[in-house]
């Protein structure tokens, strides 16, 4: 393997699913500008919007949950708008 290419800085960080609040700590090198405490013990935390524990896939749930609003913002940015008419 080739030598000082993987980074140095990997400490334990939480991440936090915002669409159902589960955290799980893991190794990671990612930056975070939050921290969030657990156990008496503080840890960088880094959001996510989607995780294995709300992923329809590993859940059997066929619907995702839309945390950032963003269907929300598209139908009220869109709402006003007119269809189309076919060119004839």
């Amino acid at each position: 393997m080739k030598k000082d290419i993987h980074p140095q800085n990997y400490r334990i960080c939480a991440f936090k699913d915002m669409s159902n609040e589960q955290v799980f700590l893991t190794r990671s090198c990612a930056n975070s500008k939050e921290n969030i405490t657990i156990d008496s013990v503080e840890y960088p935390l880094i959001k996510l919007e989607i995780s294995n524990t709300s992923h329809p896939f590993f859940t059997g749930k066929v619907k995702l949950v839309d945390t950032a609003g963003r269907v929300d913002k598209y139908l009220s940015k869109y709402k006003n708008r007119k269809p189309l008419e076919n060119n004839k």
